[in-house]
């Protein structure tokens, strides 16, 4: 390990909610990490499985933690606003309960991210599904853009053949376990706020990753640093999934673009973004009409989000083919230089 990692102190932001069952196994994983100094901040989002109890119980040696038991249910946004608020920590790892890091993983991050020349604001890693035998499947490498406005997990559900084996460049890391430096996201949060509280949970990851691009900082994909990922919400399984997660899903995308849309990326995605919101609408009110107030909701808060989006970008700093480069690609080398123009 390099000696400019080594001390370096890593807070790992845990945000449960009826998580009871995932914990222990997850905790036994932070516990095996071999990077020190370590602490943990877990915060419960109104759980009535005693997902905070179970947190409080198990014991982390050597590892300093604290939890925190909320009164409603803020979402995985509101929620991790409220972990990375209880910690002074230079580096924070967003961990889902029901994930699982090798021993490494932090280590390997945290090296990447002090190796990586210029604004490294995070490194995420190979995420894969939990597997019964040798062959496994990728859950999430890194994120890409579509021209439709999707933001897609690289490698999501492919068999892990080793296509995905080179440290890259790329526009996003999930939420679910990515190491990010604070002074990346002290940087680019709005009145103090590093994920936006309106999304509650859904695309809140890929929300902040735009305004690290548009300020000029980088996101780097490690595949040496490998975490088992249960995923749960996936496109495929929408008509199974709560009402409520399909509703902030739907709200969230508009939202997303509402902040970050600009003339350029406009005209480069306006048939694919086009296509897919009829299609979204269509889907809505034929199967899914509990997600119709979404659109009011839009709607009622137009007001509240222009201002935000003005907050957003008049603090920008990079021209917008920054962001414009990423729609459609899958990831850069390392070595390009960001030599970007405002096409």
């Amino acid at each position: 390990m390099s000696d400019t990692a080594t001390g370096l102190r890593v807070c790992v932001c845990i945000v449960t909610f009826e998580s009871a069952a995932d914990l222990p196994t997850c905790f036994a994983a932070i516990a095996r990490q071999d990077h020190r100094p370590l602490e943990v901040v877990v915060v419960d989002c109104a759980s009535s499985d005693d997902s905070a109890e179970v947190a409080r119980a198990f014991e982390l040696t050597g590892v300093s933690k604290k939890v925190v038991a909320l009164d409603r249910n803020l979402g995985f946004a509101g929620g991790m606003n409220e972990a990375f608020s209880r910690t002074d920590a230079p580096y924070l790892l967003t961990l889902n309960a029901d994930a699982r890091p090798r021993p490494s993983y932090v280590r390997r991050l945290l090296r990447r991210i002090e190796r990586t020349p210029g604004r490294t604001a995070a490194v995420t890693g190979r995420l894969v599904r939990p597997s019964q035998s040798a062959a496994r499947h990728l859950d999430a490498c890194g994120m890409r853009l579509t021209r439709a406005w999707r933001h897609l997990d690289r490698g999501s559900g492919e068999l892990d053949r080793g296509q995905l084996n080179q440290p890259e460049r790329v526009f996003g890391a999930t939420g679910a376990a990515s190491l990010f430096a604070r002074v990346a996201l002290d940087d680019v949060a709005v009145d103090g706020e590093v994920f936006d509280p309106s999304f509650h949970s859904f695309r809140e990851d890929a929300e902040l990753c735009f305004r690290f691009a548009e300020r000029g900082w980088q996101i780097v994909y490690e595949p040496g640093a490998v975490t088992e990922h249960k995923r749960r919400v996936l496109p495929e399984r929408r008509s199974q999934l709560p009402a409520e997660i399909n509703y902030h899903s739907l709200k969230n995308r508009y939202l997303l673009r509402a902040y970050h849309q600009t003339a350029g990326n406009l005209l480069r995605t306006l048939v694919p973004a086009t296509f897919r919101d009829l299609q979204a609408l269509v889907y809505v009110l034929l199967l899914e009409r509990s997600s119709l107030a979404a659109y009011s909701w839009l709607w009622r808060n137009r007001q509240k989000i222009l201002a935000r989006r003005h907050l957003i970008q008049e603090r920008r700093t990079e021209p917008p083919g920054t962001v414009n480069r990423w729609f459609a690609c899958r990831g850069l080398p390392l070595a390009v230089a960001d030599d970007t123009t405002s096409k």
